[in-house]
């Protein structure tokens, strides 16, 4: 919200420029389909003048403090102004007698019938677009602009067995940038180079950042697919808008990441479990140490061969419930792919193999309850105590829990294909003692994580304050036959086995 300092107002409500001390220039987000007005210029203090003369009430305004937040200027919110504000009367008007409290609650109420009368007036005869700029008036981001610079240095191609996940990269990238002023740039493939960042950029400071992970395959047939990535440009734009950065078309970047997968073809082995691993980044760009709405941002995407996240078949890992550390809390961020949630993990996942575990498993509350495992969701099979029914659980989203894709297709399928065999497919909060407890008295089927790198990562076993968690598996096991079910059924998709609404082939 723009913080405004007031002065005493004139009649009819009008509104002085902002005071030189605000920390920002725009009003708080608008409705869906309109981006607001900037106010540094004064711009939308006509808006809202015009909006109070309707009123015929004389109204004066007296600030509280020299910086007073005001909410939207949006006629459904025009009552927030009144906790912002109080109605005064010339001093003569009132006998001396009258207490300061009731002049402020009689004020309070005259102010209230004001507004409102003014609100109905302006939502009949002004439409929308006279409060807020039409998001139309800022350039879309389009597919059709595209240009495309190729390199004049291919690189040559490592051998499929000598990839390691995230360290080499393809001859190019997407880039696409964003301002207040005109909105999406044209988009840009160009050679795979560095970016020049001030060092007052607001990224490096404050942490405007989000990204997504996703992943081109090349089915047998050699045509390029892409899996769901309609569900990675909805969590993108969630979590671009949670942190101030702009939202894009999902159509249209999705055309635009197609293009440059098939541009990056090359780098695709012909073998099962090999993929093209995509990164769309996005970054507030805005040279400032103030904290703010960046004025400017980047979409950038870059990509990186991969081949299978466990090369020579499954190998189950074992856990360390940690309870000293918090991943993610309600009302946070933890929902979002931000990447000032991956950071603050590093060190409770340094101290769980420093005990010779491979990842930590995330618990929360005084309850201990599961939520999810390093940076994967994570999913349990047990037995029902009094029915003997099978249920395939994993947490709700809350808040706390990240809406993976991967998740989000498990249970898909789990629906499709597991509760019409009599399974229960939940989506609930439990805990490491329900897991405990369902251990020692062996209905503990199996658990794993789920996420994009390695489709699903069973578990051995978790170690819980001294006590050790087995989930189901023998010693000769490395994974439960859920956990490789799901594997087997997302991969069939992802390769383009047999055609599936979850997998997007990519125009050649």
């Amino acid at each position: 919200m723009a913080e405004i300092g007031f002065q005493r107002v004139a009649a009819g409500l009008q509104v002085l420029k902002p005071a030189e001390t605000d920390s920002l220039d725009t009003f708080a987000a608008p409705p869906r389909g309109f981006a607001p007005y900037q106010f540094g210029s004064g711009t939308a203090s006509g808006q809202f003048n015009s909006l109070c003369r309707a009123s015929s009430s004389a109204l004066h305004l007296e600030y509280f403090s020299p910086a007073v937040p005001i909410p939207v200027l949006w006629p459904k919110h025009l009552l927030n102004c009144i906790s912002h504000c109080r109605y005064n009367q010339p001093a003569q008007q009132f006998p001396r007698r009258t207490s300061r409290r009731h002049n402020t609650m009689r004020s309070a109420l005259r102010m209230r019938s004001a507004l409102l009368g003014a609100a109905r007036m302006q939502q009949r005869a002004m439409p929308a677009s006279r409060f807020y700029s039409q998001a139309s008036q800022l350039r879309p981001l389009d597919a059709s602009k595209l240009s495309i610079t190729k390199t004049q240095s291919p690189k040559a191609l490592t051998k499929p067995e000598e990839l390691v996940f995230g360290k080499e990269f393809t001859d190019h990238m997407l880039a696409i940038e964003w301002n207040k002023e005109q909105g999406w740039m044209e988009p840009k493939i160009t050679p795979y180079q560095n970016l020049s960042l001030d060092p007052a950029t607001c990224v490096l400071h404050y942490a405007f950042e989000c990204f997504e992970g996703m992943k081109a395959y090349k089915d047998k047939n050699g045509r390029v697919r892409l899996f769901r990535p309609d569900k990675n440009m909805e969590r993108f734009n969630k979590s671009s808008a949670r942190i101030a950065l702009p939202t894009f078309d999902s159509k249209n970047l999705i055309e635009l990441i197609s293009k440059f997968a098939q541009l990056e073809s090359r780098f695709i082995p012909d073998q099962r479990g090999y993929s093209l691993y995509l990164r769309p980044t996005m970054i507030g760009t805005q040279k400032t140490l103030g904290v703010g709405t960046p004025g400017s941002a980047l979409l950038f995407v870059i990509a990186s061969p991969v081949g299978p996240y466990y090369p020579t078949g499954f190998k189950a890992v074992s856990l360390e419930a940690t309870d000293y550390a918090v991943r993610a809390w309600p009302g946070g961020v933890g929902d979002k792919k931000l990447g000032a949630n991956y950071a603050p993990c590093i060190v409770p996942q340094q101290e769980a193999a420093s005990r010779g575990f491979q990842q930590n498993l995330w618990l929360f509350g005084k309850e201990e309850y599961v939520t999810e495992v390093g940076t994967m969701n994570m999913f349990v099979a047990i037995k029902d105590k009094a029915t003997g029914q099978k249920e395939l659980i994993t947490a709700p989203l809350d808040g706390t829990i990240l809406e993976g894709v991967t998740r989000d297709s498990i249970l898909g399928l789990a629906r499709e294909h597991l509760a019409p065999a009599g399974w229960k497919i939940s989506e609930r909060k439990y805990t490491m003692q329900e897991l405990y407890d369902a251990d020692q008295e062996g209905r503990l089927l199996e658990a794993f994580g789920a996420g994009t790198a390695a489709i699903v990562s069973p578990v051995r076993k978790i170690s819980w304050k001294g006590k050790m968690v087995n989930c189901g598996l023998k010693e000769s096991e490395e994974s439960g036959e859920i956990a490789l079910k799901m594997k087997n059924w997302i991969e069939k998709i992802q390769y383009g086995d047999y055609e599936h609404e979850w997998s997007y082939v990519t125009p050649q």
